[in-house]
């Protein structure tokens, strides 16, 4: 039930050179459908990722930024769905590590240049033996193949990709994504892979990732639970003629981070538009804080709350419920007075109630819409923020009731 979302035609998805894609079929949870997805490296790369904030992380999060940490080459990414090897303690540790020392012993590299992702049911071991026997039998794939491998409640793949010039040189960047539920930074809550040919040193590319994930997976939200398994990575192949990006200073630097923070929030609110049980896709817009993070912390105050969700599915204009949230975000010295609360173009509270002009048939005309924009401005600085989230439905508990069968 996906809102306005269509999958990536594979065709518009550009590969990347230094780098090939591969999937297999293990059998975790369901024998019908690929569930492993290889992302092998050519030597000259750079990667960086950006983790959840979870205390329970699960054990490939853990081996992951100990890899990276190690300061060597990463040569392959290997991810699965089905089981989220999180709550597993050491023996998920040692589970993870046995799939990157299969993995590594087949490219012939060493065991912290291979990367672990996991997703799916937590609080389960890990079938180590059908992951790594379903290895030697990973068949070539493309970007769409990828992005289907490792969906788990998600009804569409997601992929995003696009081309751009660097100083007259042709630069590619492609990503994908999963993610439908436990949806809520920080960092958001999601699997996301993301490669580019272009050439960036370690140090930018770990600030490069660093400034958008802030702009773009940290700024969802579905139903406010952190998971355990968050892990936005960001790959330069090192491959296209454009020059070295050196520094944040460097000219490309800004260029690139565009053309990548784009490519970011489309799959950012892809993730939202496919939202379990979703029946509408909320932009939340706070103006006028003294802060990012006292805007951040109203939108969320919205984001998060199951009464201003359900409202919303019902195409209920009972927006008393938006005003509580706001009261209770927790920003201090709040003069609600000077508060002002939109829907779309409708201006709905003002002077600390309801705007005198307002006529809730305005409010259900744009609560039955798809798409709802919900502006709050706070009159008491020049800070901003942005968040995107969706509705409640009856499918959400459905899907979640249903998790595990």
């Amino acid at each position: 039930m996906a809102v306005n979302l269509k999958a990536a035609n594979a065709d518009s998805l550009y590969p990347i050179a230094g780098l090939q894609l591969s999937v297999a079929a293990a059998g975790i949870k369901t024998a019908a459908r690929n569930d492993v997805l290889v992302i092998h490296l050519d030597k000259g790369n750079t990667v960086a990722g950006v983790f959840t904030q979870n205390r329970f992380c699960a054990a490939p999060v853990q081996i992951s930024k100990q890899h990276l940490e190690a300061s060597v080459q990463t040569r392959a990414l290997i991810i699965n769905t089905g089981n989220a090897n999180a709550g597993t303690g050491e023996q998920g540790r040692a589970d993870a590590l046995q799939v990157c020392q299969s993995l590594a012993a087949e490219l012939g590299c060493e065991v912290e240049q291979i990367l672990p992702f996991s997703t799916g049911v937590i609080l389960e071991p890990l079938p180590v033996d059908k992951i790594i026997q379903a290895l030697p039998a990973r068949q070539a794939a493309d970007w769409s193949t990828a992005a289907a491998a490792i969906m788990t409640t998600d009804t569409t793949p997601k992929a995003a990709s696009v081309q751009l010039a660097i100083e007259g040189h042709s630069v590619h960047i492609t990503g994908i994504a999963k993610g439908a539920g436990m949806i809520h930074p920080n960092m958001a809550t999601m699997l996301s892979f993301i490669a580019t040919d272009a050439s960036i040193t370690r140090p930018v590319i770990r600030q490069l990732l660093k400034e958008v994930a802030e702009l773009s997976f940290n700024c969802i939200s579905v139903d406010g639970d952190t998971s355990t398994n968050d892990s936005f990575m960001l790959i330069a192949t090192g491959k296209s003629t454009a020059p070295l990006i050196d520094s944040v200073s460097h000219p490309a630097y800004s260029v690139l981070k565009q053309a990548l923070l784009k490519l970011a929030i489309e799959l950012a609110q892809a993730i939202i538009r496919d939202g379990e049980g979703a029946t509408k896709f909320i932009t939340i817009q706070v103006q006028g804080g003294r802060s990012v993070d006292e805007c951040k912390q109203v939108a969320y105050a919205i984001a998060r709350s199951p009464l201003v969700k359900t409202a919303f599915f019902a195409s209920d204009p009972n927006l008393g419920r938006l005003l509580c949230a706001i009261g209770y975000a927790g920003v201090q010295d709040l003069d609600v007075n000077r508060v002002k609360l939109y829907l779309d173009d409708v201006l709905v509270a003002s002077n600390g109630g309801r705007h005198p002009q307002y006529q809730e048939e305005d409010g259900q005309r744009v609560m039955q819409q798809a798409e709802i924009t919900v502006k709050i401005l706070l009159d008491r600085g020049a800070a901003e923020a942005t968040v995107w989230s969706c509705d409640f439905s009856y499918d959400y508990v459905k899907i979640n009731a249903d998790y595990r069968s």
